[in-house]
């Protein structure tokens, strides 16, 4: 299928919750613990950094959001970073693995780089192996674990740290 890729707006919200909210409340995925309200998702599209990057995956024909990928500046205190971005993807578990994942990555690497951006960052939880998967696929590399990064429901979590280079060339 041909998702359409697209920035996410307000009217959003709701699209994005949809997918976010069940993902958070399985505590298996993500180390987000705590669901979003409409407010709240309304309030952190308003407010996303004019430098990042909000990309939705959509139904071509029901137009249902069905993944979103988000890309935000590592850090805002410097400007040591500025070529450093952060990304986040979660696709609907009712959609997993017809090529919302990869449609979103291929826009989004796209557009980081017309930004400015010249490496991704993410940390993954490591007993997700299917989104450590996903971004290997995608060209990231493994470069570390952070070790009880995160605890969720009293149960500790390792992260694994990965990035890419959008360049081919590292230095």
């Amino acid at each position: 299928m041909n998702w359409i890729i697209r920035p996410a707006t307000s009217d959003d919200a709701q699209g994005v919750i949809n997918i976010l909210n069940p993902i958070i409340k399985e505590a298996k995925y993500t180390i987000l613990d705590i669901p979003f309200s409409l407010e709240e998702e309304v309030a952190f599209i308003e407010n996303f950094p004019v430098n990042g990057i909000f990309n939705l995956a959509i139904h071509p024909e029901t137009q249902q959001v069905v993944g979103f990928q988000v890309i935000e500046p590592f850090a805002t205190y410097t400007h040591a970073f500025d070529h450093v971005g952060v990304i986040g993807s979660f696709v609907d578990s009712g959609f997993m693995r017809q090529g919302i994942a990869s449609s979103l990555f291929l826009a989004s690497f796209e557009i980081a780089k017309t930004m400015g951006y010249e490496k991704l960052f993410a940390y993954v939880r490591q007993d997700n192996k299917r989104a450590l998967a996903t971004y290997l696929k995608q060209g990231f590399e493994q470069i570390g674990l952070a070790k009880k990064h995160a605890k969720i429901r009293g149960k500790y979590i390792d992260e694994v740290l990965i990035e890419k280079f959008l360049n081919a060339n590292k230095k």
